[in-house]
């Protein structure tokens, strides 16, 4: 079986299983959950869309074809559908183990059961009324304190804060310079990049302002140990360990 590629040093660095340890399992499955939650992993992370009738599925794609056996828009699709999809294994071929999409409570109790911080992306097609359902959902769950919140839209990190005044964010973008590290600072939002837009001086810089640094999505050892010597606070990563 395939396993994760251990770094050698981490230097503290904190690695996140990206949709689960998606470098072995289906992405965003249980089992991507639970393999990752075997091994020595801070966080997993997942992405959260609301379905037709008003509940919630994990999957990363506004569409199910290129997970799933029948491509479905998410949104537009009632939550006993997706379920039943058959799913794809990582080679294409139609799972034969019942895989199914996973819920936010799957997920959850994966991540509490292991220890596991549990990084949770809002999609595009979240809207404010899901984002404070959500927070009430994991707050009765009782995993709020476990819990990251990423997204590439600001404004959904700002309806977060508004609900949660003081709960850990960090904003996706390709892109990082002055300007959007002041307005970081300003909020008092925490990072996520895709890893070539850093460098030595911009983590440098995001640390003066007091802003933590992840980055995605890293699978060369090579490109690890640079960001590590950058000093990135987590690396976001499907296979690396």
């Amino acid at each position: 079986m395939k396993s994760t590629i251990h770094l050698s040093n981490k230097h503290g660095v904190q690695m996140i299983a990206h949709r689960g340890l998606s470098g072995i399992e289906p992405e965003n499955t249980v089992a991507a959950f639970a393999l990752a939650a075997e091994h020595s992993y801070f966080g997993i992370e997942t992405d959260i869309h609301p379905t037709a009738d008003g509940r919630y599925i994990l999957i990363h794609d506004d569409s199910t074809g290129r997970v799933a056996a029948e491509n479905l828009p998410v949104t537009n699709t009632d939550f006993a559908t997706l379920r039943a999809l058959k799913l794809k294994e990582c080679n294409g071929e139609i799972s034969q183990r019942g895989l199914q999409l996973s819920t936010l409570e799957e997920y959850l109790d994966i991540c509490r059961q292991a220890g596991k911080t549990a990084v949770l992306e809002l999609k595009n097609h979240i809207e404010k009324a899901d984002i404070s359902q959500i927070c009430d959902r994991i707050r009765t769950y009782g995993y709020l304190e476990k819990v990251i919140f990423i997204s590439f839209d600001f404004a959904k990190l700002v309806a977060v804060r508004e609900v949660l005044p003081n709960q850990p964010v960090q904003f996706l973008t390709g892109r990082v310079d002055d300007e959007q590290i002041a307005c970081l600072k300003a909020r008092r939002f925490d990072l996520d990049a895709e890893y070539h837009a850093l460098n030595a001086e911009t983590v440098e810089k995001c640390h003066a302002a007091g802003i933590r640094v992840n980055c995605w999505t890293v699978d060369d050892p090579e490109a690890a140990a640079q960001l590590i010597q950058f000093g990135v606070d987590y690396i976001t990563t499907n296979i690396l360990e």
